[in-house]
């Protein structure tokens, strides 16, 4: 089987604007031009993978089940643009940081399981996050090519060239 290469991207921050625990549809937004980016980083090969630290689960700030039908929503909508995607290229962690484990960023768990069940080629993939823990995770995982982008902010269309 060939290994594919991945587009590995953190959502809160990077797929949507992060004003703090974004756990429902309703307090979702998209940053702007994030949808053409994916879609066009697929066009050029990648398949996007979603990697998500979700600690307000284990905050108790929103559910398990708030979080699936946010998810549910958001693959919907990038389906909607044309990007092919579905549930299963969503990893996240539920963890507060202080339950310790293997998948919460900067641990290099979600990246592996991915890997693992897309036969991912991590060198030649690359990581899209705004926080030091999103690239120190895909460092620790082996992913060849990381960018940390400003909170929020569009990603800047030169970083296609790049792909």
């Amino acid at each position: 089987m060939s290994r594919i290469r991945a587009l590995f991207l953190d959502r809160d921050g990077v797929i949507n604007v992060d004003h703090g625990y974004v756990g429902r549809i309703e307090d979702f937004r998209f940053v702007d031009g994030i949808l053409d980016f994916i879609a066009a980083a697929q066009r050029k090969g990648y398949l996007p993978i979603v990697v998500t630290n979700q600690s307000g689960i284990g905050r108790g700030y929103y559910d398990r089940e708030d979080f699936e039908r946010l998810t549910a929503w958001m693959v919907e909508r990038m389906r909607d643009h044309g990007i092919a995607i579905d549930r299963s290229q969503v990893f996240s962690c539920p963890h507060a940081p202080e339950e310790g484990c293997s998948c919460r960023k900067p641990e290099p768990g979600m990246f592996t399981e991915a890997a693992k069940r897309f036969h991912i080629d991590m060198a030649n993939s690359w990581m899209i996050g705004d926080k030091e823990s999103d690239i120190e995770a895909a460092r620790r995982a082996g992913v060849g090519h990381r960018i940390r982008v400003e909170k929020n902010t569009p990603i800047d269309r030169k970083v296609l060239d790049e792909l």
